[in-house]
């Protein structure tokens, strides 16, 4: 054995681990490579002070709320909020734009399980008419933003373990979709061992350990750690819109957001959509002692979500959906290794398939185990001069979450049919809708058309020849 795998095992038995190579004789020599690779991730300084924090000390999860206040915002113009500022922050964020300091960053890990489907989720079909996937959308919103602002705009990606490959795979079958290879890059998330409550590292198989994805939260330090912040400096990129692989009708490449951010001099900046209802499932911007945080549903009394203003509206009614703009030093900060600010993690009482000290699989029927998990919104009360704004939900958030009902492929196709009905009536054009707004035509307005109403207005007032509003058609 040579003395590196040595000296590996030893400090696993001195971190009380040695568990994790019980098996290792009865190894043959590629399992013995491939645990000793898995092995050498694994930070045990970390993992001991996860332990000694989550699972062997008082891991009572209940908030301090005292305090606790509904975060202030920046209004749309329809809502009350001042519209001159909005143009100046529209103006501000193309300029940032056209100087090239603006990626993209999609955290884009999952599969499609919940969907009933076999892959990764951003290659889930999610256009009304052509199928298009939720990558290829990204993809064809991210270019046309690039060529509307007269710039080749980054994308990054956060793929996982599970997905990393076919993700790639179905960017080369693609032809990138139409976007310049150099300028996608895929970063893996990392992964941290499951333990059971003793604290004890799990194995999954006699030789490999129970690794978990680190949470959304860890996508900052997989720019980190990737290089991707060291390639974004290098390209003089110091603003990241960050979204998730779920939600299709985000706008990826927000102006009036980006300006607001640069505007705020914001090191983190949000969107909040208010509240469907009073007990939504969404997170809340709040702020305590000064400082903005997000306090997830499962955390707020179900009294206080339900607490109303003198004029009767919703009073924690800042709802998080999870789009972001990140300055790229921060992430360097809050994802890096210094001693420092840094996200927590959090514990989450799981079942977590093992091999016992027989060498048998057990799965169990019950949580046995805890996995540690970061939450990107915990970045919020690191970051200096954060700013949010609000969104309409219409048109910005849709989520692909559920096979069927509320976030589901039906409803946000619907979604999607009218806002692009909502942007032809804007644009002067007649198109019968029902109550709700959906169209009694389904069609298509390609993202490579245009990004965004404004966006479309522009360019449907430049075709000389328009096409007929017809069932089945794409606007491309």
């Amino acid at each position: 054995m040579a003395n590196s795998t040595t000296s590996l095992i030893e400090s696993f038995k001195q971190a009380g681990q040695g568990q994790v190579f019980q098996f290792f004789d009865d190894l043959d020599a590629a399992a013995q490579a491939s645990l000793i690779a898995q092995a050498e991730t694994i930070d045990l300084g970390e993992v001991n002070a996860l332990v000694e924090e989550h699972v062997k000390g008082a891991h009572d999860s209940a908030l301090n709320l005292d305090g606790l206040e509904p975060a202030p915002y920046e209004a749309l113009p329809v809502n009350g909020g001042d519209a001159a500022q909005w143009d100046a922050a529209w103006d501000a964020g193309s300029a940032a734009l056209q100087a090239g300091r603006v990626a993209a960053f999609t955290v884009a890990g999952g599969q499609g399980t919940r969907l009933g489907y076999d892959g990764p989720k951003g290659t889930y079909p999610v256009t009304p008419v052509t199928a298009k996937t939720l990558f290829q959308v990204f993809a064809e919103k991210i270019a046309r933003s690039g060529e509307r602002f007269g710039v080749t705009i980054p994308w990054f990606i956060l793929t996982s373990e599970i997905n990393n490959d076919a993700t790639v795979a179905a960017f080369e079958a693609g032809d990138f979709f139409g976007l310049d290879r150099e300028s996608v890059h895929f970063i893996v998330q990392g992964l941290v061992p499951a333990v059971d409550y003793e604290g004890k590292i799990l194995l999954a198989e006699k030789g490999k350990i129970a690794m978990t994805p680190d949470g959304h939260g860890g996508s900052l330090r997989a720019l980190v750690r990737s290089g991707a912040v060291d390639t974004m400096q290098a390209q003089g990129i110091d603003i990241v819109s960050y979204f998730q692989v779920d939600n299709p009708i985000v706008q990826c490449i927000d102006p009036a957001f980006i300006g607001f951010h640069v505007l705020g001099q914001s090191e983190l900046s949000s969107k909040m959509v208010p509240k469907a209802y009073a007990l939504e499932k969404v997170g809340h911007f709040c702020v305590q002692n000064d400082q903005a945080l997000v306090v997830e549903y499962s955390d707020m009394p179900a009294a206080m979500q339900e607490e109303t203003t003198p004029e009767g509206g919703i009073r924690f009614n800042g709802g998080s959906v999870a789009i972001h703009i990140f300055d790229r030093e921060f992430i360097a900060r809050a994802g890096g290794s210094d001693t420092g600010a840094k996200l927590p993690f959090h514990r989450a009482d799981k079942k977590v398939p093992y091999v016992n000290a027989e060498g048998a699989t057990i799965k169990p029927e019950a949580p046995n185990g805890v996995k540690f998990e970061m939450f990107v919104f915990d970045a919020l009360p690191l970051a200096k001069n954060p700013v949010i704004i609000e969104a309409a939900r219409a048109d910005d958030f849709s989520p692909v979450k559920n096979a069927e009902g509320v976030d589901s492929p039906k409803s946000c196709k619907e979604d999607q049919l009218r806002m692009f009905a909502r942007w032809l009536k804007a644009a002067g054009e007649t198109i019968e809708t029902d109550d709700t707004g959906l169209p009694t035509i389904t069609f298509e307005i390609s993202p490579r058309f245009a990004a965004d109403e404004a966006d479309f207005i522009a360019q449907w007032a430049a075709l000389e020849v328009k096409p007929e509003l017809k069932d089945g058609v794409v606007i491309e």
